[in-house]
């Protein structure tokens, strides 16, 4: 059976050794050396050799000089899992891996992981992004720790915690009949050359899913569906953090009748423990967004 060490006693074999006999010994560790002696013989017993000579000060038995540098390695890797393990649990080091939806990741995590890792310089983020479904699959296959995105549909095995209301609006180009309009109601869309894209279907189930039967293109891509916006192809509904708001030439007009909002949260494997770094990226975008949005939960507009 082997036996069960424990970290003091090495400490002390090895001031014994470093500071020449166990009187010395004792003053540097401010420990009597009786009891010092008494650790020595304890952990002499555990191993079932001797590790100092009889009547010798300091003095190794073979036996002792074959553990002392093992004692010292030991001592090290334990120190330096202890010194990880309390950076991991006060936030000081760790790394943790997330996803989010394009329009989070591109809008709101630049900032938020500017001031993260401001505060915890010591923890690595990797964000990886793609549409809600890429989100949903990367928590639920261990591959991220959290995710900032939208739920489609209730799923037990994530744990939805919603953070922010972000309303549908349609985008066309500033010369556009809609460019100067503050709100529109969805049967004004009829007859537009209508631009699906992957978060169209938020018009499902609502008075306006009719726009959904027959649009002229379809263009999952944000790059792509920009571009063809810029250049006049037609028009669009979008959440608003999707609205490429760098581009002068589009517009983005509420959609008031009906009013369509995606609700943008965290999402983490439902009765999990998050890792100490992940724990606090979760903690600091809930609190960062619950500052950032007003009190009435809505994504905030530069406008």
């Amino acid at each position: 059976m082997l036996p069960d060490l424990k970290i003091q006693p090495l400490r002390y074999v090895l001031a014994i050794v470093d500071h020449g006999g166990f009187h010395a010994a004792a003053r540097q560790l401010h420990r009597s050396q009786p009891a010092v002696s008494m650790a020595v013989r304890e952990l002499e017993a555990r191993l079932g050799e001797a590790l100092f000579e009889k009547g010798a000060q300091a003095s190794l038995t073979p036996f002792g000089a074959y553990c002392v540098p093992r004692f010292r390695e030991l001592i090290l890797q334990h120190d330096r899992l202890s010194r990880d393990l309390l950076a991991q649990v006060e936030r000081q080091a760790g790394h943790l891996d997330m996803a989010a939806v394009p329009s989070v990741a591109s809008r709101l995590m630049p900032n938020l992981l500017s001031e993260f890792v401001e505060r915890y310089p010591g923890i690595r983020v990797a964000l990886h992004d793609g549409n809600a479904d890429f989100v949903r699959e990367q928590v639920l296959g261990g591959e991220v720790d959290i995710g900032l995105s939208s739920l489609w549909q209730p799923d037990d095995a994530l744990a939805f915690t919603p953070l922010l209301h972000d309303k549908v609006g349609v985008v066309c180009r500033d010369d556009h009949l809609f460019a100067g309009r503050e709100s529109l109601h969805w049967r004004e869309l009829a007859g537009e050359t209508l631009i699906g894209n992957g978060t169209s279907r938020l018009l499902e189930g609502t008075e306006a899913e009719a726009l959904l039967a027959s649009p002229t293109f379809f263009i999952s891509n944000m790059i792509s569906l920009t571009a063809s916006l810029v250049a006049g192809l037609g028009i669009t509904t979008l959440p608003r953090l999707a609205f490429a708001e760098e581009y002068e030439r589009l517009r983005f007009v509420p959609l008031e009748c009906p009013v369509v909002e995606r609700q943008v949260g965290l999402v983490r494997l439902a009765g999990r423990s998050l890792s100490p770094a992940a724990a606090a990226m979760a903690a600091f975008i809930v609190e960062r967004l619950e500052e950032g949005q007003g009190q009435d939960g809505h994504a905030p507009s530069s406008q």
